[in-house]
């Protein structure tokens, strides 16, 4: 079988911790169960571009029991755990190519590896695999059934080509379903953003300022966390209605550049290039400690930091300081890259249970339907949304109401009035 990972050795490890995550996922598991029975993906080859954790394994081996033939590369240089990569290797026999640390030019020779196996189905996590499939294997693209999308920065580049015509089949923005996009973005990066700024600055957020560029579900999710940990936090927008929500939300709203002056930490969520940039490096404090959790390393203008210092040096795991010629200093997190997979280990699982429940499902719903979609970006089925809500609801224990025939009359009336 061909692979490529850092050590077949740590495999144990990796399978213990795919293990742990398992046990709080309860929807993907019983989907599991379903497609072992009913085998949708039989003769079906799927690649996949995704974080390699121990959640995205669980979703891999739900589709390898539903009958698909697995292939697995990371969507980002520093987010792959190699324990992980060699439990599904080993233990699974799913085709891995990933390397924690991997330069771009590894990062793509394993993009490179998984579309040249001619999937029927892709899924991805930024798009990098939908676009170098249509950059570099149109031929390849036109096969391909379909694909889903994980990520806004991902479903925004798809909706970018889909406008131009250049996407050649259909994709379901699994981004964008409400069981995704409302829990996972907001809670899922919300924790595990302050979970990788601890681990890896150990500083105190108490009292300090802390500002969030970026005010969608994932910077609502980071600047709720950050104000329960004691932080004042600053919101920095360019959409004025989230702007405004922000505000009514109780946080002090504020262009970058007076933000820059005040802030001790800062964390860019937007999905755009050069949001912290050098006009606003020149006025940070000394200690002020950057961080990303949006998709790329873009979102901090990292080459103008690097023409501006004087010096550079890694200070503590992932914490690299940059000397201003004033003596200043500024720590950035992670060189750029998503701080909660390269300093944490992401979401939790039981987050992530809801969202590659809806890749799972929508990955079905690909390989039945996706020859009679025209190309293009489509939603997740509500149907499916709320299958994976209800299923989430059950396993927590919690029981809702149903609507009386009373009820449902009422709301498909428009004879009755006050």
């Amino acid at each position: 079988m061909e692979y490529h990972i850092k050590d077949l050795s740590l495999a144990e490890e990796g399978l213990k911790r795919i293990e742990w995550a398992a046990a709080d996922m309860p929807v993907l598991r019983r989907i599991r169960e379903e497609f072992a029975k009913e085998k949708p993906f039989k003769g079906i080859r799927i690649s996949a571009c995704l974080h390699v954790t121990t959640e995205t394994a669980n979703l891999v081996i739900t589709l390898k029991e539903g009958g698909a033939e697995v292939y697995l590369t990371a969507s980002n240089p520093l987010s792959t755990q190699d324990d992980v990569a060699a439990a599904l290797v080993k233990y699974f026999s799913v085709p891995v190519f990933a390397v924690r640390g991997e330069d771009r030019e590894t990062y793509y020779r394993h993009l490179r590896a998984v579309i040249e196996k001619e999937p029927h189905v892709v899924i991805d996590d930024g798009a990098d695999l939908i676009t170098t499939l249509h950059k570099e294997y149109p031929h390849l693209a036109e096969k391909v059934l379909g694909g889903t999308e994980e990520t806004t920065t991902g479903v925004i580049r798809l909706r970018a080509m889909a406008r131009k015509g250049a996407l050649k089949f259909p994709v379901i923005a699994v981004n964008d379903a409400y069981t995704k996009h409302l829990f996972d973005n907001r809670y899922g990066t919300g924790q595990s953003t302050i979970d990788g700024i601890l681990r890896a600055t150990n500083r105190l957020l108490a009292g300090s300022y802390f500002v969030v560029a970026g005010y969608g579900w994932c910077g609502k999710g980071v600047a709720m966390r950050a104000r329960g940990m004691g932080a004042i936090v600053v919101v920095t927008e360019v959409d004025p209605i989230k702007a405004l929500e922000a505000r009514m939300d109780g946080y002090l709203v504020m262009p970058m550049i007076e933000a820059a002056k005040i802030g001790d930490f800062f964390v860019t969520v937007t999905g755009n290039i050069h949001v912290i940039r050098e006009e606003h490096f020149k006025v940070m404090k000394d200690g002020a400690v950057l961080a990303n959790a949006g998709h790329f390393d873009v979102e901090i203008d990292i080459p103008a930091l690097e023409r501006l210092a004087t010096q550079k040096r890694r200070v503590r795991p992932f914490v690299d300081e940059y000397t201003l010629p004033d003596g200043r200093r500024i720590y950035l997190l992670a060189e750029g890259r998503l701080v909660n997979l390269a300093a944490a280990e992401g979401h939790p699982a039981s987050v992530m249970d809801m969202s590659f429940a809806n890749q799972a499902l929508s990955a079905r719903y690909i390989v039945t339907e996706g020859r009679n979609l025209p190309a293009g970006v489509y939603p997740v089925p509500p149907e499916i949304d709320r299958s994976v809500a209800s299923l989430k609801l059950k396993a927590l224990g919690v029981e809702i109401d149903q609507l009386t025939e009373e009820q449902k009359k009422y709301l498909s009336s428009w004879e009755i009035g006050t």
